[in-house]
């Protein structure tokens, strides 16, 4: 199994895409990670690598909006079989230079300053840093010694503190593995347990054992340093710089006797398990939940070998039956950490938008809770159907003018949601953000018919918003009303009633682009270093914006039959003042 994954790497870094787009085996094999691994299309991909004179030991830099994680990885494509630790050093060396991110930059290639400007914004939101060495060989003993050494100094260090993670071959494989649902990996381990600290039960036919297991044997458990305990968690552990682990390791050096009251427990399946005296024995050992958990214990080994009286809760499954494993991997693992929008899914607000958008769309559904699945989509319209999380960022993009924001789940959801959700916000209103959404989306595609830059279409989690705010300003604009905003319900009417949806979403579009390229252009003349993912979190870009909708619309006069389509939409969009509003605040 161990060379299965370099053959499968080197049979694809050999395709037409790879080979065209990357200029050596080295940026080809960073670029298949993060496409296999971090699951991002090729677009996003070309736009994360930094490779090249001048990378300062970052190959790449992906930066998840989603998870608040910055994520600086470098490659080690090798046919050796194993690494010393001189890879290990220079993440250390690029960690070393992290920290003095102005001087790093002073140095660094083009891509890599753009992402120095992204890094800087992102740790200024409290995103946590992960490094993450890739390679397709094996640590030697000495260099697993100066890994656990480096992973220790980065995560206590105040000034900033990080996670160097570890992607050997044998990892790769279980990553990839988990990214293609393929078979469990099989780790058989022995516990050394008290019985009488273990209860043995059955659950309609499912053997199942819970059992309170010494921390000292937590950190004898293999397969934690390499992930390939951990099937189901992808993205493996966050180290001790993440806000939660912290809180882990200070109660385990502190506090270990009162850990198990603390903490709420690991979940394993395995194909086999056996109490017999004070020896528990598991086969095909899976933790599918409590990955941070676990590596935190092995990552505050030295502690733990001194927490006599110390324990975790264990739940042990027997299962047999592959595809009943996996649910509940799935089952276990998507509980994830309670976050702000969570917490607002029960919110009175928005039950009372749920409970109006479902009055007057009956064939329609407001979901309100993350993950929540439609038992029977057969009987809904699928037009109808709306996302909270959806709901928020199209708010804050048209009703605050801050599209700005809507990459941020925590701020939407947290700093402005008493200003962004009301009870009384009228269905027909929410309908609108949907469709008008909806309408943007649908062209941020791979044909790109847009023409839009392709460092744009890098950041369609969070771009398009802007495009959706500049529909907006094409009614500010052409009804002289450029402090307000447009009513979307009466928008959406105008735009269906003389067959414009299509026209203005693709000049909101076009208005993003001219606005992104002469951002670019003006930083560029000027000497300066333009960040994509700055720019379209900074006001400058709003500004940029209305710029861009002011000429297209001055434009148009001025070119065959342009002044023709001109009355046509000027005529057209055409409202009254009262279907303007004040912009709701949001900063």
């Amino acid at each position: 199994m161990e060379e299965d994954i370099k053959v499968k790497i080197n049979v694809d870094i050999k395709e037409d895409y790879y080979k065209n787009n990357y200029s050596n085996d080295g940026q080809r094999f960073v670029a298949w990670y993060l496409r296999n691994i971090h699951n991002l299309d090729i677009v996003e991909t070309k736009e994360c690598i930094t490779d090249g004179t001048g990378d300062k030991q970052i190959d790449a830099v992906y930066i998840d909006n989603q998870d608040s994680i910055i994520y600086i990885i470098q490659g080690k494509f090798y046919s050796a079989e194993t690494i010393d630790a001189e890879p290990l050093r220079e993440v250390l060396a690029s960690w070393v230079q992290i920290k003095d991110l102005q001087r790093l930059q002073e140095n660094a290639n083009d891509k890599l300053k753009a992402k120095i400007n992204e890094i800087a914004r992102a740790i200024e939101d409290d995103y946590s840093i992960c490094f993450e060495l890739i390679t397709t060989a094996v640590l030697t003993d000495s260099a697993n010694k100066d890994l656990i050494t480096f992973q220790k100094e980065l995560s206590e260090n105040e000034d900033l503190s990080a996670n160097i993670y570890l992607v050997d071959r044998n990892t790769l494989q279980f990553k990839y593995d988990e990214a293609l649902n393929k078979n469990r990996p099989y780790i058989n381990f022995d516990f050394k347990v008290d019985k009488d600290k273990c209860i043995e039960i059955d659950l309609d036919g499912t053997k199942a054992i819970i059992a309170a297991i010494p921390l000292k044997e937590c950190i004898q458990i293999p397969g934690i340093h390499d992930g390939s305990l951990f099937r189901k968690n992808v993205r493996q552990s966050l180290g001790n710089s993440n806000k939660v682990n912290k809180e882990i390791a200070k109660t385990l050096k502190s506090n270990a006797q009162d850990f198990f009251l603390l903490h709420n427990g690991i979940t394993a399946i395995c194909s086999k398990i056996k109490l017999e005296g004070n020896t528990l024995s598991t086969k095909e050992l899976n933790v599918v939940n409590g990955c941070q958990s676990l590596s935190t214990i092995y990552s505050c080994s030295e502690s733990v070998k001194n927490a006599d009286g110390g324990y975790i809760m264990f739940r042990f499954y027997e299962i047999d039956n592959v595809d009943k494993a996996d649910k509940i991997s799935i089952s276990t693992n998507s509980q994830s950490a309670v976050k702000a929008r969570d917490l607002r899914s029960n919110d009175k607000a928005v039950l009372s938008m749920k409970k109006a958008y479902e009055q007057k769309y009956t064939d329609g559904y407001f979901i309100t809770k993350r993950g929540e699945i439609i038992a029977n989509t057969a009987k809904y319209n699928t037009n109808h159907i709306i996302d909270l999380t959806d709901l928020g960022k199209q708010l804050i993009a048209w009703h605050s003018q801050r599209p700005t924001i809507s990459y941020s789940e925590t701020k939407i959801f947290d700093k402005y949601f008493n200003q962004l959700f009301y009870k009384d916000y009228s269905p027909e209103k929410m309908q609108a953000l949907n469709e008008l959404y909806k309408a943007v989306i649908e062209k941020w595609n791979f044909d790109n018919p847009m023409n839009l830059n392709p460092a744009l279409l890098s950041m369609k989690a969070y771009a398009p918003y802007h495009q959706l705010y500049a529909v907006s300003i094409y009614f500010c604009e052409i009804n002289r009303m450029p402090e307000s905003v447009p009513n979307p319900a009466k928008v959406l009417s105008l735009l269906n009633e003389n067959n414009l949806l299509d026209k203005i979403i693709e000049m909101a579009g076009n208005s993003l682009n001219m606005a992104f390229e002469s951002a670019s252009a003006e930083s560029t003349d000027n000497g300066k270093i333009f960040s994509p993912q700055n720019w379209i979190k900074a006001k400058a870009s709003l500004r940029n914006i209305k710029d861009a909708v002011k000429n297209q619309m001055g434009t148009l006069k001025f070119i065959e039959g342009g002044k023709e389509i001109y009355g046509k939409i000027s005529n057209a969009l055409q409202m009254e003042t009262t279907n303007f509003e004040s912009r709701w605040t949001a900063d």
